[in-house]
């Protein structure tokens, strides 16, 4: 039997929060070249329903589960040859299992991942073919721009200042808040600017969902004056600018009228798009008080949040081979500073295969540098951004993790970097280990300030800062606190990444046609 234990939880829309459902994805399973456990026939492998007779069973049961990107979901898939109606697995030939994550899988080309089957020594189990496919309209973003014609004036020494809210209809007749427009002052007929909305936070997908949308009269004290409403559906607002899609905002017996100038839809497919990962590392291990420190018991804070952040991105890049530096040290053998080095020691090669090629590297290179201040961010930045600059097609975005203990030399170099690197399918990760006081770091990860350089402000918000203090949990679970750090680093990516391409005007890859049985040779088809 064919048995699926996935650590995923069930999240719906926060209102207050804004946040969006997680993606639904369909699982698929086949197995290919199975062991034969019996006697007299082939094997019965199962999952739910029991396909007889075959090694290379392709199941019609399907797993749907809740996709998190910021999370590291864990699956185990089980395999048993079925001899009888007993519910005891035990009493069933085992045939192998597999361990793997959800990311592992949507991150594989065309979302198929291909992996051995184990857990019986000295015997080869065969092959587990495990595609996921995402339901639903979670992938639809719609652009939509609106104006109005004779508004109410609500204004005594003007006319009106007016905005638009948007709500979607929930199934007990309330309104959840999706969107505001900006604010159009002292006009009677404004024109607002385009903005962009996923559709399933508009409609939840259903284009015949019920869109109320309300226009007000901003006041700064707050106490915005109400000129009308009317309701919509996206099914009707896809119509875009006619005669048909006219809305009269209802408040009194005058008309004033409200329609869409344009209304456009596309259809995202991203994940596969992020590639590449690089990763940063800088601090100072002279003593057992140094972050740096090696526990033989314990990993110290750099290497855990590496992992922790690192085991989640590394899903998404296809060859697991991640270009690793550090910076701030004096290198051998003539004590050279440098604030961009391999941490493997190979500068004409300073990739590591996956997690542990780079934590190895990691604790390699503290026992051959000596790691040395200033430390300076916009060389390492300007690194990720010449391996960026080169691919903006769209098939590749670049992830730079960087670990530091808080201390910056060179901020107006680095804020010029960001904001140079803001143009280019790259994001930064920033995550601060120590007692230092971040207010750098918070500057540059432009959450309530958009950072800026020269008088020129950055054109997307590309990086993401969290203090690891933060995440270190008291009872000693740092299982849990990690993913925790993973997921809040992380949760910023999706949206960062579709900026990009959508400023760009590149479109998403066609979705790879499904999997289907005939694509693979069986032994015996059923």
């Amino acid at each position: 039997m064919d048995k699926v234990e996935a650590t995923a939880t069930v999240r719906d829309f926060d209102p207050i929060s804004g946040s969006i459902p997680a993606t639904k994805v369909e699982i698929t399973v086949s197995c290919r070249n199975l062991l034969d456990r019996d006697t007299f026939s082939k094997s019965d492998p199962c999952k739910t329903e029991v396909i007889d007779n075959t090694l290379n069973p392709d199941f019609v049961r399907k797993y749907i589960l809740d996709y998190f990107f910021e999370e590291k979901q864990n699956l185990r898939f089980d395999v048993y040859d079925i001899d009888s109606k007993s519910p005891d697995l035990a009493k069933h030939d085992f045939l192998g299992q597999v361990h793997c994550t959800l990311g592992e899988i949507v991150g594989s080309p065309a979302s198929r991942l291909e992996k051995p089957l184990g857990g019986i020594p000295g015997k080869k189990c065969g092959t587990i073919i495990l595609s996921a496919e995402e339901l639903g309209n979670c992938r639809d973003y719609a652009t939509m721009q609106f104006c109005a014609n004779k508004l109410d004036k609500k204004d005594f020494f003007g006319k009106s200042d007016p905005f638009m809210v948007f709500y979607r209809s929930n199934e007990d007749g309330t309104f959840t808040i999706c969107h505001k427009t900006e604010v159009v002052k002292n006009t009677l007929n404004p024109v607002w600017q385009p903005f962009s909305i996923p559709v399933r936070a508009l409609c939840n997908g259903d284009y015949d969902r019920t869109i109320k949308v309300e226009v007000y009269d901003w006041d700064r004290d707050g106490s915005h004056d109400f000129i009308g409403e009317f309701t919509t559906s996206y099914k009707e607002l896809c119509r875009g600018q006619s005669q048909l899609n006219i809305y009269e905002v209802s408040c009194d017996k005058d008309s004033r009228y409200c329609y869409p100038l344009s209304v456009s839809s596309v259809s995202l497919c991203w994940f596969a798009s992020l590639t590449m990962t690089s990763l940063v590392l800088k601090g100072n291990p002279s003593q057992s008080t140094s972050l740096h420190y090696m526990n033989p018991y314990q990993m110290n804070a750099y290497a855990m949040a590496l992992k922790a952040v690192g085991e989640i991105i590394q899903d998404y890049d296809s060859d697991k081979m991640f270009p690793a530096l550090g910076f701030g040290a004096k290198l051998p053998p003539d004590g050279r500073v440098s604030h961009e080095f391999p941490l493997n020691g190979n500068i004409e090669n300073p990739y590591c295969n996956g997690m542990e090629g780079i934590l190895e590297a990691y604790h390699q290179s503290l026992k051959t540098v000596q790691l040395y201040g200033p430390t300076n961010f916009a060389p390492v930045v300007n690194h990720v951004a010449r391996y960026a600059a080169a691919v903006q097609d769209g098939s590749q975005y670049f992830v730079l993790l960087i670990i530091t203990d808080g201390v910056i030399s060179d901020m107006a170099q680095t804020k010029e970097a960001i904001v140079n690197a803001a143009k280019l399918p790259m994001s930064v990760i920033i995550v601060g280990v120590g007692q230092a006081e971040f207010d750098a770091m918070v500057e540059l990860d432009g959450d309530d300030i958009r950072i800026s350089s020269r008088g020129k402000l950055a054109e997307r918000d590309i990086v993401q800062f969290v203090p690891f203090r933060d995440y270190m949990d008291r009872t000693g679970n740092h299982v849990l606190s990690m993913a925790r750090l993973a997921k809040d680093v992380l949760a910023e990516i999706p949206d960062q990444l579709i900026s990009y391409m959508k400023s760009r005007g590149i479109k998403p890859n066609p979705i790879p046609p499904a999997y289907s049985p005939g694509d693979l040779p069986q032994t015996n088809p059923v």
